[in-house]
């Protein structure tokens, strides 16, 4: 009967929209005896750097791809839905814990044979690559840190839970269409118990621990996020290789509501060069770059057109 049940659930799980959801190739593989569902340039460039994306909370990598779309001919673009998240197959609750998830994106690097990556992570896919970047440190090559969140900000859990109902009537109304269901497969007992572990969880320190340039995005109509200047405060007493980037306008699902703006950042972050303001990108958004870190040019800080 176990093994009739674990087909069914397999068929289910693997079933495939008669849409695709992005114009990114969909794939499925098995990472630890789990069917994970993942999406990739379907042609990545000859050499290009690996830029994997990290999903938040009770989310899939769905909402993630406006922005990872527009950085798909640009690098090897990979968009998995973490074991327990989305389309990919459920795991024991026991298993639903930051560095649990460190882990399994670890092992489907591996599967995918990639040993390098750089990782670009949204609101509890911020901690995740912290974690990763922990205990991972000789594989992860930059962090991009959108929204990241977790940390006293982010304590007591009832805080928290505020802070998330506050910044879903700031969030673009489709991203309702694009986030319920993922909500609704994933549970209110693991809701509690994941979004329990990243408010405990030590963002800011395992942060500022990283040994690789650090790239970190905030909105400042963000209610899950310290103030821009709150922010600005505590880099500026570090040495760690950090760039802070505010796009004013956006909350904190930058990754689904300012793509243009946040995949400009990422090509200027990933080639080191000064990040500016998006010419072309529409609406009245502005970038404020703070350049931090002891590998690069103190004198590049200043504020984006």
């Amino acid at each position: 009967m176990a093994t009739t049940d674990a087909k069914s659930n397999r068929h289910r799980e693997r079933k495939t929209p008669k849409r695709p959801q992005s114009a990114l190739a969909e794939h499925w593989t098995t990472v630890d005896g789990l069917d994970v569902f993942y999406r990739e340039s379907p042609n990545p460039p000859a050499g290009a750097p690996v830029v994997m994306h990290v999903h938040g909370f009770g989310l899939s990598g769905h909402y993630l791809l406006p922005t990872a779309e527009l950085l798909a001919d640009d690098f090897h673009t990979l968009v998995p839905d973490l074991p327990g998240f989305g389309r990919s197959a459920r795991r024991s609750r026991a298993d639903l814990d930051l560095r649990a998830l460190a882990d399994a994106a670890a092992r489907f690097l591996d599967d995918r044979g990639i040993e390098k990556v750089s990782l670009v992570g949204n609101s509890m896919g911020c901690p995740v690559i912290c974690e990763f970047g922990h205990h991972y440190a000789d594989r992860l090559e930059r962090a991009i840190l959108v929204s990241p969140a977790g940390g006293l900000h982010n304590q007591p859990l009832v805080r928290a839970m505020a802070q998330l109902a506050k910044d879903g009537g700031r969030e673009p109304k489709r991203m309702v269409t694009v986030a319920a269901p993922d909500y609704l497969k994933f549970g209110v007992a693991s809701t509690v118990k994941m979004f329990g572990a990243l408010t405990r969880y030590p963002t800011l320190e395992r942060l500022l621990s990283l040994q690789v340039p650090i790239l970190a995005v905030i909105g400042d109509r963000d209610p899950l996020m310290p103030s821009p200047e709150r922010v600005h405060e505590v880099v500026a007493h570090v040495d760690t290789d950090v760039s802070v980037v505010v796009i004013e306008g956006a909350a904190h699902a930058i990754n689904f509501s300012h793509p243009d703006e946040l995949a400009h950042i990422i090509r200027q972050f990933m080639a080191d060069v000064p990040i500016t303001d998006d010419p072309d990108a529409p609406g009245e958004t502005k970038v404020i770059e703070i350049h931090r870190g002891l590998r690069r040019d103190r004198g590049e800080a200043g504020e984006g057109a």
